[in-house]
């Protein structure tokens, strides 16, 4: 293995073992990265090819989606070997030289563990068809008879994530538990067995040099299946407060705990971040340094590009993290969800009494082919460069997702025979999925794939990409690239302690907040100029004219 000197932009490894609390973490969705090799689907060397590409853009750290071993039911996250790299992306040898790589420029590399199920193909599951009923083999996983005469209808009604019965039957008879796609079935954390292999996957991964773990719904492995089995209604009635059958149960935190012990056995200490889908009360439970040490905070997902909101969301979860020792998380976009560009463009989300979304915002336009409601681009656009500013400056770790450092939206109309997300198949006509921001990058704007790979796309890039292309961004410093860049290089300059003081400006439709040594930050969510504060401008996300920021931006000064 050979590794190349660091580009200028390298920065020092640092060994600090806090150097996640307020670092900026780009996530990689490794199969929409970068192909090396020219069969449409991104792959790890195309990865190492890019490193100089992540160091210029500043980050800390970068999260690597799945890329083990799948069939790609559920984008990667139908796991079937957790210690090795899909054929199609690389090999072992070519994840150590991505790793090399990365810490030569100074960058983290955290991967995803994906523990809740794994892939029908896994050997274990495999094991489990094969040895019947009663075996060691099917205690790895939920089986359980069915129901009716001949037991020919499922344990119970309950349904599964990506929509249909969570329930699927084998050849013999019986049924395994799939809470996401039928292609993944249910582990049981009951069993030691289970236990003892993810503290394998843990070791072996932090002994190739991975610097920390991002744990795929980390609420939902423990699990009290019994009987009775309650039914659907009434399993949705029932209180998540640490003692529900499936969700965010109190016991999987002996889980963690084990999982804190493998962490902590390294020196820096190898670091997690749960995705935990749970009431906020029950954050810091996962965010303690008993457990994994990190939540992520979904909130600004589910925001309007609203001052009241953004306001509150920041003062709740900072309290949160208080509470549990940690630093909060902030996200604006990740692989789920519908790029924030896209959804500050559309109408606000539709919210019940709790001041919660009724629906996945930008459903409908989705739905529509991305023709109703009406996308005002260029509005959504100024507003997320608003946004980014604004959680740049805030304190605590803030992960950005793949492309949105060039302002990409949303791809909405991607033929039905050309889409891959279960959600879609299992959900026609209400979900239509997620690959709409998962479609692979644009590099370059005029060669093939747009610099993306040789080979085509594995997911249809549209002819707007051009306008997005990283070498059409590169140097231009009005690019939304450029201003990301600038706002990674000035946070390392002026971040210190994870304080903020809330300044009063006198409008409701601006937040401002102060940070240690100076800093200001200023987000005007209005569309009325606001004048700002006495100070230098440091950085601005739209023009400021006579000391005044314009609506939908924010601006970054020194006040002291």
């Amino acid at each position: 293995m050979t590794t190349a000197a660091p580009s200028v932009h390298a920065r020092e490894l640092s060994d600090a073992p806090d150097w996640w609390r307020q670092a900026v973490v780009y996530q990689v969705y490794p199969r929409s990265f970068a192909d090396s090799n020219g069969d449409g689907l991104g792959d790890i060397p195309g990865i190492t090819a890019r490193v100089p590409y992540l160091a210029e853009l500043g980050v800390d750290a970068i999260w690597l989606s799945p890329f083990y071993p799948s069939a790609l039911a559920d984008g990667g996250y139908d796991v079937a070997d957790y210690r090795d790299v899909d054929p199609r992306l690389g090999t072992l040898a070519d994840m150590d030289e991505l790793i090399a790589q990365l810490h030569a420029h100074g960058i983290r590399v955290v991967v995803d563990i994906v523990p809740n199920h794994t892939s029908n193909d896994h050997a274990w599951f495999q094991e489990a068809l094969a040895a019947g009923r009663g075996s060691a083999a099917r205690d790895r996983y939920i089986f359980r008879e069915g129901t009716g005469p001949d037991g020919s209808e499922p344990p119970t009604d309950w349904q599964s994530v990506f929509g249909g019965s969570a329930w699927e039957r084998v050849a013999d008879g019986q049924w395994y538990f799939h809470n996401f796609d039928v292609s993944q079935p249910d582990l049981n954390w009951a069993n030691p067995e289970v236990r003892a292999d993810f503290v394998k996957t843990l070791r072996f991964w932090s002994d190739r040099g991975v610097d920390g773990f991002r744990i795929d719904v980390a609420h939902m492995l423990t699990k009290d299946l019994s009987e009775p089995l309650p039914s659907a209604a009434e399993l949705a009635a029932m209180p998540q407060d640490g003692n529900h059958p499936l969700l965010d149960r109190d016991d999987v935190h002996e889980v963690y705990a084990e999982w804190r012990a493998v962490f902590n056995s390294y020196d820096p200490p190898r670091t997690a971040v749960a995705e935990a889908w749970v009431h906020p009360s029950r954050v810091p439970l996962y965010a303690s340094i008993e457990s994994l040490g990190q939540s992520f905070n979904f909130d600004l997902l589910e925001a309007d590009f609203d001052a009241r909101q953004f306001r509150r969301i920041v003062t709740d979860n900072l309290s949160l993290a208080a509470q549990s020792g940690s630093s909060t998380t902030w996200v604006l976009s990740n692989h789920d969800v519908v790029r924030h560009a896209t959804r500050y463009g559309l109408p606000d989300a539709e919210r019940d009494a709790d001041g919660r979304p009724t629906r996945k915002h930008g459903n409908e336009w989705l739905l529509s082919g991305g023709t109703e409601p009406a996308l005002d681009a260029e509005r959504g656009a100024r507003r997320a460069r608003a946004a980014a500013l604004f959680v740049l400056g805030l304190p605590g770790s803030a992960y950005l997702y793949q492309g949105e450092e060039l302002g990409l939206h949303e791809v909405a109309d991607i033929p039905d025979a050309a889409r891959q997300d279960p959600t879609f198949f299992r959900s026609p006509g209400a979900d239509i999925g997620r690959d709409g921001c998962r479609v692979p990058l644009p590099w370059t704007a005029s060669d093939a794939a747009f610099g993306f790979g040789a080979g085509g796309a594995h997911l249809p890039q549209p002819e707007w990409f051009a306008d997005y292309a990283i070498d059409g961004q590169d140097g231009d410093p009005a690019s939304t690239l450029s201003l990301y860049r600038r706002a990674l290089d000035l946070r390392h300059e002026l971040q210190t302690a994870e304080d903020l003081e809330w300044v009063d400006l006198g409008r409701d439709d601006v937040v401002a907040f102060t940070r240690p040594a100076g800093w200001t930050v200023v987000t005007n969510f209005g569309t009325e100029p606001v004048a700002l504060p006495a100070g230098e401008v440091l950085l601005s996300s739209a023009p400021v004219e006579s000391g005044a920021l314009p609506g939908e931006a924010s601006a970054w000064l020194r006040t002291a």
